[in-house]
């Protein structure tokens, strides 16, 4: 190894590391603030469980903060490298643009690989952790579910909200039954429960809440007919299975690859959306570790126009490719086909390398 690759290398992964480092925490306290309301408002969760989100949160913070580290690394050293002139003292003593940039492709290749191993095995497992911590303090506190003045969506298809809570009985009960707008459709609602009253017993064996109605009003709304309404002094027991999981969300990007096709096989009768959907998450998971890669292309030749009193430069134009980048594949949630979801994820890959190769080209002759 040369001394300029040792001396380029050392200086991209240092900056590397520091901008992984700011962007993930950023990240992370914004999905602490977005994701983890359910468990602070909704659940009083404790503070270890808030550490165990805040950890699970960081292996998906990574596949965005890994690559956009990477490029803005690269961006502000060749950009200080030109403004500099070392890049033409290199060039002076025989050093080709090329082989100069070879511990960038280097690097830019492990941390692919590192990104695939995340995007794979660690972010699908961590994404269901977070799912499966919600559900816990629920089993551990089930009464939270009910916890008045706050909105409770915990259970697909089922929002609800109580106005007042004496002991286990609820003064002012709303629950709303509504769709989930799956495959294209809108969400809408189904049905409206309102209790002036309710009396709540917790069934631990059955992992169930029972709520007895009392002058409960009902209206239902199916799809293409006229509404219905019921009123009724009392109603029968509504349950809710908190131990159960068949009122939980499929999602797919808290699957591992396996499980997604295991999914689908066992599901014949999915919508082929919901499919496409389905197998377009397997694809992302390898397109986005390719990205360092992809960023490699263009951020030597991008950052040799950098000019060292300009370093915000270098941060400005990885912001801008970066959110291209990660932007672009939210198109594939538009396409109907395996084609062109593929397509829509491997794009940005491929408009990387060759615009990596027209610019180094022209930075060649300079």
């Amino acid at each position: 190894m040369r001394l300029s690759d040792r001396y380029i290398a050392r200086q991209i992964l240092v900056g590397t590391l520091y901008a992984i480092v700011v962007l993930s925490l950023v990240l992370v306290m914004g999905n602490l603030f977005k994701q983890a309301r359910p468990l602070l408002v909704e659940q009083h969760a404790p503070l270890g469980l808030v550490l165990r989100f805040v950890i699970n949160v960081l292996p998906f913070s990574l596949m965005f903060t890994i690559p956009w580290g990477f490029l803005s690394a690269v961006l502000l050293v060749f950009g200080r490298m030109s403004g500099d002139h070392e890049i033409t003292s290199f060039r002076v003593a025989g050093i080709s643009l090329a082989r100069l940039a070879l511990p960038v492709f280097i690097i830019g290749a492990m941390l692919s690989g590192i990104c695939l191993w995340i995007n794979v095995n660690v972010v699908p497992l961590a994404k269901a952790s977070l799912t499966e911590m919600i559900y816990e303090q629920v089993k551990r506190d089930p009464r939270s579910l009910l916890d008045p003045g706050i909105v409770q969506s915990k259970f697909r298809n089922q929002k609800v909200f109580v106005e007042e809570r004496v002991g286990d009985s609820l003064n002012g009960f709303h629950l709303y039954q509504v769709s989930d707008g799956e495959n294209g459709t809108p969400m809408r609602a189904d049905a409206y429960v309102h209790a002036g009253k309710v009396s709540l017993v917790v069934d631990e064996d059955k992992k169930q809440l029972r709520l007895k109605l009392i002058n409960a009003y009902i209206e239902t709304k199916p799809e293409g007919g006229p509404s219905q309404m019921a009123f009724a002094a009392e109603a029968e027991p509504w349950l809710f299975d908190f131990g159960s999981d068949q009122n939980r969300k499929i999602k797919s990007s808290a699957m591992t690859n396996s499980e997604i096709l295991r999914y689908i096989d066992r599901n014949p009768d999915l919508p082929e959306e919901m499919k496409v959907s389905f197998r377009a998450e397997i694809t992302k998971r390898f397109s986005f570790s390719m990205a360092c890669l992809s960023f490699a292309c263009v951020a030597v030749p991008l950052g040799l126009k950098s000019r060292r009193k300009d370093t915000s430069g270098g941060l400005i134009v990885s912001l801008l490719i970066g959110t291209a980048y990660f932007l672009f594949t939210v198109l594939a949630d538009e396409f109907k086909t395996d084609t062109g979801a593929t397509f829509a994820l491997w794009a940005p890959n491929v408009f990387c390398v060759l615009l990596g190769l027209f610019l180094f080209r022209r930075a060649r002759f300079r």
